[in-house]
C-alpha cells in the first residue's frame, strides 16, 4: 500500500513513489523477537507496507545496499531503542535515516522500549546515551556534506 496524498482543490490523487510506507529500525538483539515483531505484524494487518531486515547481522558487518535503499524509499522511519547507541550498525542506519530526514522530508519516529522515563526527564543514563548519539549521528552528517 502507498501513501496517497490528495490535492485540496482536485479529487484526482498523486501517488508516492516510495515503495515503503515504514522503515524499522532497531538493533536485533533486543527488540527483534517481541516489540518490533509485533509492531511489524500490527502494521501489516493494517496493509502498512513495511520494510524489516530479518538477517542477523554479524559483528563487523557493513549495511548493505539493499538496506540503504529500503532507508531511502521509505516514508516514515520508526527507531526503536534498546541499547540502539550501543551498536555501531545501528548508529550507521541512523546516520542515513537523518540525512533522509534533512534531504527527503522522511519522518522520524523514535520509539524508547525499556528506557526508564526518569531518565528521559533528567536526561540522564540509557536516555543521555541515546541524546548523544543523535547529536554525534547529526554532527556527522553534517560534515559529510
Amino acid at each position: 500500500m502507498s501513501i496517497a496524498f490528495s490535492s485540496m482543490s482536485s479529487s484526482s490523487a498523486v501517488v508516492s513513489s516510495k515503495k515503503y510506507d515504514v522503515f524499522l529500525s532497531f538493533r536485533g538483539e533486543d527488540t527483534r523477537r517481541n516489540f518490533t515483531s509485533h509492531l511489524y505484524d500490527a502494521l501489516s494487518q493494517k496493509k502498512v507496507e513495511t520494510y524489516i531486515d530479518n538477517n542477523e547481522l554479524e559483528k563487523g558487518d557493513e549495511i548493505s545496499p539493499t538496506l540503504i535503499k529500503a532507508i531511502e524509499e521509505s516514508h516514515v522511519s520508526i527507531v526503536i531503542s534498546q541499547n540502539y547507541a550501543l551498536s555501531k550498525w545501528c548508529l550507521n542506519e541512523l546516520k542515513k535515516i537523518l540525512e533522509c530526514k534533512k534531504y527527503k522530508e522522511q519522518i522520524v519516529i523514535p520509539v524508547f522500549y525499556y528506557i526508564d522515563p526518569s531518565h528521559m526527564r533528567k536526561q540522564t543514563g540509557s536516555y543521555n546515551e541515546i541524546r548523544r548519539t543523535i547529536m554525534i549521528c547529526c554532527e556527522m552528517e553534517s560534515c559529510s556534506h
